[in-house]
């Protein structure tokens, strides 16, 4: 279950509860009259049934409730009630299964941000995966994959280009653009000073590397665990499943690749940097391909289960408490 918490103004409120009280996911709807003062209104309360939420919240917007007021969603931990239980099977769907736009719009939205930390974190990335490659070390390859945060926006673009929201694109294309092209040239830059002071060579790039080669040499297969990526990291974030974020995020070669484009830039490698920028594109294009597919798929089942939803003019499962 979740807690939704609406600041709702005087020419609203009535609005408001009615539509709370005709969801059949809502339970223990409260409203405290004036309570609320910056923006001024009445304060709603009320628990909703997660597989219901996302529907509940559009209804909301449309309202234009968070114009003058608010609205803000917790999640309840633990919640003892047989209302509760009531709205939770009455609401359509799954809670493990259940999509909220708002939530992964707004959570992906975040990663966009072109900001000295997120710059700092993919060159960080990008410099560890450079060592790792030139010595042939998986551990480090695991560890800057980890690291990187380039996964907050091609999640962002997927939800953009499914939510169809252009500044939001914008900002994912600008962040991965900026972010892989400044990790790239900090990474040349560590390449040189780490070879002046005779800690790598470019003999240590060329030799044999049979464990990280595959980072340069794209095929079928890169295409494939990209787009299985994108289709597990979508589904992790829009379903609140995060810890199966991680394996996601070390199965992609994103920042390694960058790193070996670097590191091969910085030698004249140029088939090595050619292969592993090739790398580069076909897993971000990959990545972005599988989640928007997930989010597809995701939002047309969301609109069956909600169509075959007995709501309408049902009235909540969930009796509130208007003062």
């Amino acid at each position: 279950m979740q807690h939704l918490r609406i600041i709702a103004p005087a020419d609203l409120v009535d609005q408001v509860l009615t539509t709370l009280e005709d969801s059949v996911a809502t339970t223990s709807i409260v409203r405290i009259p004036k309570a609320a003062t910056r923006p001024a209104g009445d304060l709603v309360l009320c628990d909703v049934a997660r597989e219901g939420l996302s529907d509940l919240l559009d209804r909301l917007q449309q309202l234009g409730v968070q114009h003058e007021g608010s609205i803000s969603v917790d999640d309840i931990g633990v919640e003892i009630s047989d209302a509760a239980k009531r709205a939770s099977r009455a609401a359509p769907g799954h809670a493990a299964d259940a999509v909220v736009w708002q939530e992964i719009e707004q959570r992906t939205h975040e990663e966009t941000s072109l900001s000295p930390t997120f710059l700092t974190f993919m060159s960080v990335a990008t410099m560890i995966g450079a060592i790792g490659v030139v010595f042939d070390e998986p551990i480090l390859i695991v560890g800057a994959m980890v690291v990187g945060p380039d996964f907050g926006p091609l999640a962002a673009l997927s939800v953009g280009l499914v939510r169809w929201r252009g500044r939001m694109i914008a900002q994912s294309v600008l962040a991965l653009a900026v972010g892989f092209a400044v990790a790239i040239a900090i990474t040349m830059l560590f390449t040189w000073l780490l070879t002046a002071l005779h800690l790598m060579s470019p003999a240590d790039l060329l030799h044999s590397r049979p464990l990280t080669d595959f980072i340069w040499r794209p095929n079928a297969l890169s295409w494939v665990v990209g787009l299985l990526a994108g289709v597990a990291g979508l589904l992790s974030l829009s379903t609140a499943k995060s810890g199966a974020l991680i394996g996601v995020l070390i199965s992609v070669t994103t920042i390694p690749a960058a790193a070996n484009a670097a590191v091969a830039l910085a030698y004249g490698a140029a088939e090595q940097a050619v292969g592993a920028l090739i790398q580069l594109v076909v897993n971000l294009a990959a990545i972005t391909l599988g989640g928007v597919a997930t989010l597809v798929v995701q939002r047309v089942n969301q609109r069956r289960r909600t169509a075959r939803s007995p709501e309408a003019g049902t009235g909540g499962a969930g009796r509130g408490i208007r003062s």
